[in-house]
């Protein structure tokens, strides 16, 4: 890159601007990852846009690191933001006005240019893919008071959910915030996601219609666009992709469970894809598609980047695997399906079996009873026998 134009990118990009962040903190903003050096100002040179900015703080050695701490930004051009390390709370905090202004003409004035890493271009069709359906107003709607991101405000997230042994695992990797001190240190509620219910309840009908609901997610589906999304369905995946985000970059486990959730609902539709919601299911594939594709990358040759997808996801016992088991028989079964939906389902299922090497051979489109008992998401079957108990 020529000098020139190195320069219009400093001056038309979003910079970051962090005093006295303590080194070998990790640092990181999308798929991008710094260590921080004595040196360590920032980040400059990045592109107008949503972006995700999380961090980890070190011990004096640089061998361990707390629980990451992360938040979204929609930043526009040549906007600087500027954080404060606060040593006590070990975390990134806001400065005073007059200090937000001074810093920022400085930051203006190239003043800090040195210190500043530049963000990596070539990582920016990735973060379009996973955050292309983020906007301004659904970060504002979703994210917690203050912005922050932690598991450490996720103590009790678990506690009262069945969980599938993957889970379990995931579980014991990023529970770290048991501890006295960090109950103390984070008193924040958690994000605001759409409620997602496991179970399709109705009064008034019989078994069998409440077992078809629970079976086919068609009609809680419109029920949510309708009531939770204002009949958006770009809001829908904009959440599902904002919750995927928090959880591999930000290590949330409250937006683990988002995302199963969202993914659960969709692929628990077998109306939707082929008559009302075509182009959401299109929309949805193509997302999840780059989501896996990115997180499940086995050879990535930069090691400073944010935590990948580990082995729990391999596992055939995943609630992801009998999710897809079931809509690529319903999809690629189907007698008339849309030609783009079916185009990337087979690219999705390509995707799984390559990478995961996952096999997806079935006899019934829709059949459930193979799921884990203790995965909350397994499909309701209502018993028309009184004498047999409810799945």
């Amino acid at each position: 890159m020529d000098s020139q134009t190195a320069l219009e990118l400093v001056k038309n990009g979003a910079t970051l601007l962090f005093l006295d962040v303590p080194q070998y903190t990790l640092v990181a903003i999308d798929t991008q990852m710094f260590s921080v050096g004595p040196a360590f100002k920032g980040i400059k040179m990045i592109p107008p846009g949503t972006h995700f900015v999380y961090y980890s703080s070190s011990t004096r050695d640089g061998k361990e690191f707390s629980p990451t701490i992360g938040f979204f930004i929609d930043v526009g051009s040549s906007e600087v933001i500027v954080r404060k390390w606060d040593q006590q709370e070990e975390r990134l905090v806001k400065v005073s006005e007059e200090e937000d202004g001074r810093y920022s003409h400085a930051v203006r004035n190239m003043e800090f240019d040195r210190q500043l890493g530049p963000y990596n271009l070539s990582h920016c069709e990735d973060w379009k893919r996973l955050s292309n359906f983020i906007r301004k107003s659904i970060i504002e709607r979703l994210e917690p008071i203050g912005g922050e991101i932690s598991v450490e405000c996720e103590n009790d997230v678990f506690r009262n959910t069945p969980k599938t042994p993957m889970e379990e695992a995931l579980d014991k990797k990023l529970n770290v915030g048991n501890s006295e001190a960090s109950v103390g240190k984070f008193q924040r509620k958690g994000c605001y996601y759409t409620s997602i219910p496991r179970v399709v309840k109705c009064k008034g009908i019989s078994g069998k219609e409440l077992t078809s609901l629970n079976l086919d997610k068609t009609h809680l589906l419109e029920t949510l666009l309708a009531s939770d999304y204002g009949g958006s369905e770009d809001l829908l995946l904009g959440e599902l992709q904002f919750a995927f985000i928090a959880f591999l970059m930000g290590q949330s486990l409250e937006a683990f469970l988002q995302w199963k959730s969202l993914v659960s609902l969709l692929f628990g539709c077998t109306e939707a894809p082929f008559h009302t919601r075509t182009r959401l299911f299109t929309k949805f594939i193509k997302v999840i598609y780059y989501q896996l594709k990115y997180g499940l990358q086995k050879d990535r040759k930069d090691d400073m980047g944010p935590p990948l997808l580990d082995d729990s996801w391999l596992s055939t016992d995943s609630f992801l695997h009998h999710l897809c088991k079931d809509f690529f028989s319903l999809m690629l079964d189907g007698s008339v399906v849309d030609g783009d939906l079916l185009k990337w389902t087979r690219k999705f299922k390509d995707l799984l079996e390559s990478n995961l090497g996952w096999e997806f051979q079935q006899s019934s489109a829709v059949d459930g009873l193979y799921f884990d008992e203790n995965d909350e998401y397994a499909p309701v079957v209502e018993m028309l026998d009184d004498e047999a108990p409810a799945v």
